[in-house]
């Protein structure tokens, strides 16, 4: 067994990947079209993160440039964190996690499981010193000790992708796909994905929504990022600057959807079908309904459930925070969800 394989069949590292696909019955009745999701929420970490979190420890750790005794430190939005502390701990490495402040309690609860440090900072715009990323960076990379993860230009991230995540769900659609549907927030998922699937099919469309807040959707629409308003629920998804990842992502549409109408969404399908996931899963299952109604009849969409309920709990799934946003969090009708999607 080499060192790569070794590695990666040590503890809970074993069952990261080959995550089972889910159809979404109610969407895909409603829409006329088959709506997919590929559940990562089935990782050890309950998220997609960690696929990445694996690739790059892994590889700094056979390129020598993570060491036995050295910390990992990374800036996150949490999901990658717990990614990094679990494979961290698998491996015998301690995590520094830096978030900024004001994400989600049950994000800490999981980091401090496995045996993260944590350093929050102010929840301030990118080229403030006190952003997550630049206060991540200097610490990672201000001690020789310690081994500066950088999701966010580290290719291993996209890589790991476009060589586990991608052909799992090409295999288990048998080839049969006419969107994928990905939002992005390191850039990793929608980079790697969507390479993989132009390659095998130039006709697949990859589709990104993106939340209120970011600046993907400028950026791809008019050659520069450019934000349309403040972050409210939405985490870990979105960004408002050039990252390494991006460039290898090949979109065909991208678009805006508000937290009402994520809440909306889902409110609608706990109810119906008794699903309930993170925001940025929701985001990702809001782009693929949008895109189904667009499209129309026939169309075989899927997407991702980038994590559980779980870590949406204190948000999303919570009255007082969508009353103190002034977010309503009513349960529609079939005909008011669908209107509203139909219209975006």
């Amino acid at each position: 067994m080499n060192l790569r394989a070794k590695l990666q069949s040590t503890g809970l590292l074993q069952v990261i990947g080959n995550t089972p696909v889910l159809k979404v019955q109610s969407l895909s009745a409603l829409t006329g079209c088959e709506i997919f999701m590929k559940c990562e929420n089935a990782n050890p970490g309950g998220t997609i993160k960690d696929r990445p979190a694996m690739k790059m420890v892994v590889e700094a750790i056979i390129r020598g440039d993570l060491k036995p005794g050295m910390k990992i430190v990374e800036g996150t939005a949490g999901n990658t964190g717990i990614g990094l502390a679990l494979v961290g701990q698998a491996l015998g490495y301690k995590v520094i996690v830096v978030l900024p402040r004001g994400m989600a309690p049950e994000k800490h609860k999981v980091l401090k499981l496995y045996g993260a440090e944590i350093v929050e900072t102010d929840a301030v715009i990118f080229p403030d010193e006190k952003h997550f990323f630049n206060v991540g960076k200097k610490i990672g990379q201000g001690d020789p000790n310690h081994w500066w993860a950088n999701q966010f230009d580290n290719p291993d991230n996209y890589l790991s992708h476009y060589e586990t995540t991608a052909p799992e769900m090409y295999a288990q659609m048998g080839g049969k796909i006419d969107a994928v549907v990905v939002a992005a927030g390191s850039g990793g998922t929608a980079a790697g994905v969507s390479k993989y699937m132009k390659e095998k099919d130039p006709k697949i469309k990859i589709i990104m929504p993106d939340p209120v807040g970011s600046g993907i959707v400028h950026f791809f629409n008019e050659g520069a990022f450019k934000t349309d308003g403040a972050y409210t629920m939405t985490e870990g998804v979105g960004i408002t600057r050039m990252v390494g990842n991006f460039e290898h992502i090949k979109q065909d549409r991208c678009f805006t959807i508000d937290d009402q109408k994520l809440t909306y969404l889902a409110m609608y399908m706990r109810e119906k079908e008794g699903l309930v996931m993170g925001m940025s899963s929701m985001l990702n299952l809001a782009g693929a309904f949008q895109t189904a109604l667009r499209n129309g009849p026939g169309q075989r969409i899927i997407t991702f459930m980038c994590d559980g309920g779980d870590r949406a709990i204190s948000k999303m799934y919570n009255p007082e925070f969508l009353k103190e946003k002034n977010i309503d969090g009513s349960l529609l009708s079939e005909k008011e969800v669908t209107e509203i999607y139909r219209a975006l």
